[in-house]
């Protein structure tokens, strides 16, 4: 999306409350588009199937899986904007420690409790996939959420300054 490049240039050019909207009105936008997917994708979860398969058990496995995918589409749609959201303010460091935490303390092993000890085969990975992304989603919605725009404004505005003189430095 464009949220990263949005929200840099407006805290760059000291509109933090600018960033702010730009930033709600992005995350608006995906929850719409994921649950409009996702809708139209669980309203269609019997008949997916049938457009890769004619066997029975592949149509009703699609079937089962299907509502972990609608939920996979929403918190990839929200996990995009938000580490977008991350970039664009200068929180890069944050993101991957969120995105590594997520998967790698969450996703993974809900996935290997579930696969190796409860034995549920191929569900198990998407469920802890789907787990990370929840975690991830999650844990950068309320660093959002609590971001003081203001202040992300005054760091941009320093990077800005930082840059210019090591630049002029260079050509010197």
């Amino acid at each position: 999306m464009f949220c990263n490049t949005r929200v840099s240039n407006e805290l760059g050019a000291g509109n933090s409350q600018a960033a702010q909207i730009a930033v709600w009105a992005v995350i608006l936008l995906a929850v719409i588009d994921a649950v409009t997917v996702s809708t139209v994708l669980f309203r269609c979860r019997y008949v997916l199937g049938e457009a890769y398969s004619n066997d029975k058990q592949v149509v009703g496995y699609v079937a089962v899986m299907t509502p972990l995918i609608c939920i996979s589409i929403m918190m990839d749609s929200l996990q995009g904007v938000l580490s977008g959201v991350a970039r664009g303010s200068g929180q890069q460091k944050i993101g991957a420690y969120v995105n590594l935490g997520a998967f790698y303390l969450v996703g993974v092993p809900v996935a290997v409790i579930l696969g190796f000890v409860l034995r549920l085969k191929g569900k198990r990975l998407w469920i802890g996939i789907v787990a990370g992304s929840v975690v991830q989603a999650t844990l950068l919605f309320l660093i959002t959420g609590f971001t003081n725009w203001k202040k992300q404004e005054n760091k941009a505005r320093e990077r800005m300054i930082e840059g210019a003189s090591s630049a002029e430095n260079r050509s010197n």
